[in-house]
């Protein structure tokens, strides 16, 4: 990575707004602005709503890279009893698509856990790389 930039985020569902504003602003000249912000939005808002991350006091990071050839997006939350997979969404009416979503329009993505939470990622490659 080239670059890197990061925010914290109160872990409120209002907040994810402000998280796809952020990458957003940090793509407009320099990435694929639309699935980005895609992203972003379901990585945040699983943190909020899947995570300890969405309790009282709880917050959100998001961190975007820069790469010669990607952009590479990450949020990290305070972690919780699910691990992220992939669901089987046939049966569902309305919600557990966010990870399929990712998962189509990213070159790769992953989950990564920490001592005190977890991050996802997702990669997308950049515009004219």
């Amino acid at each position: 990575m080239l670059s890197k930039w990061c925010r914290a985020f109160p872990g409120l569902a209002e907040e994810v707004t402000h998280a796809r504003h952020f990458v957003a602003s940090l793509l407009a000249d320099r990435g694929p602005v639309d699935d980005a912000v895609l992203i972003v939005s379901e990585l945040a808002t699983n943190a909020v709503r899947h995570s300890l991350s969405g309790s009282a006091g709880g917050w959100f990071l998001v961190i975007v890279g820069f790469g010669h050839d990607l952009v590479r997006l990450e949020v990290v939350d305070q972690g919780g009893p699910h691990v992220p997979h992939l669901c089987d969404v046939t049966n569902q009416e309305e919600g557990g698509r966010g990870l399929l979503l990712i998962a189509a329009c990213a070159k790769d993505w992953g989950v990564k856990d920490w001592p005190d939470g977890r991050s996802v990622w997702a990669e997308l490659a950049r515009e004219g790389a």
